[in-house]
């Protein structure tokens, strides 16, 4: 078992901590140690003080097509650790225009009026299959399970003046696999990786059975805790455990946590 320390990103929206990744770009060595190579997921708490971009991410083809071999896709989910009042997300663009009505609106500095925008709450979960136009909101935190990948095509930023990429951005667009924005149902399963939240009163126990590859490396995510410990079956003390903390589990390990917590276990599939 290992606990995983974030790396900080400051954005001019707020910061992204990486809790667990493999990714070149921010890479966590002592993962990529335990993992014995590539980890297929990338996970990320996201304080959002300003609202991002708006942005699409490509699926594993258009991956390939537009930036080269190795390059996976992008299809992330969001879990809403936190929302201020009234906080939005962009969800999605309105359907029957054609590309080249909303590049004209992204020249035109009038994307607004095509955007899907969706009131958030603490506690709502998001899934943003590839292709999915989107955007965080101002006054919004967030936990991101996402495929690891770091290709992001910009297509809007609200006058700050950063690189838009409107021609990759609008050939990747779909609308094909999103649903309605609701609270966490507890568990979900995509084909790239599963959530399953576990809320534990006394204890629990997991053994991580699977064969030994980097994406068997089960993640424990702390939602919350009340003076909850984690051990290893090598352990006769646990170790406290505190809310936003992450820890992977690798294949042939068991561990169990003792008190009142919610956790959120975090699988990749096959890659």
């Amino acid at each position: 078992m290992l606990k995983l320390e974030s790396i900080k990103s400051e954005k001019i929206w707020g910061y992204e901590l990486w809790i667990a990744s493999t990714h070149p770009n921010d890479c966590q060595k002592e993962f990529l140690k335990a993992c014995g190579g590539d980890y297929p997921l990338l996970v990320k708490v996201i304080q959002a003080n300003d609202t991002l971009s708006i942005q699409v991410h490509p699926d594993d083809d258009w991956a390939v097509k537009l930036e080269g071999e190795g390059n996976r896709g992008k299809t992330e989910c969001w879990y809403v650790l936190d929302a201020k009042p009234d906080a939005k997300i962009v969800y999605g663009i309105k359907e029957g225009y054609s590309n080249q009505v909303l590049s004209d609106a992204i020249t035109q500095n009038k994307l607004e009026d095509y955007l899907e925008f969706v009131n958030v709450q603490k506690g709502d979960f998001i899934f943003i299959p590839a292709g999915t136009v989107h955007a965080i909101g101002a006054g919004l935190r967030l936990m991101e399970v996402q495929q690891s990948c770091d290709l992001t095509y910009r297509l809007y930023d609200w006058g700050r003046g950063r690189e838009v990429h409107i021609q990759k951005g609008l050939s990747v667009i779909k609308r094909e696999g999103m649903i309605p924005v609701a609270k966490f149902p507890g568990k979900f399963e995509c084909e790239y990786f599963s959530l399953e939240q576990i809320n534990i009163k006394g204890g629990w126990s997991m053994f991580n059975s699977g064969e030994k590859c980097a994406k068997n490396v089960q993640l424990i995510y702390i939602l919350s805790e009340s003076n909850a410990v984690i051990r290893t079956s090598e352990e006769k003390i646990g170790k406290k455990i505190l809310s936003e903390e992450i820890y992977a589990v690798l294949p042939g390990e068991k561990i169990t946590i003792e008190g009142t917590a919610q956790i959120i276990r975090i699988k990749a599939k096959a890659d």
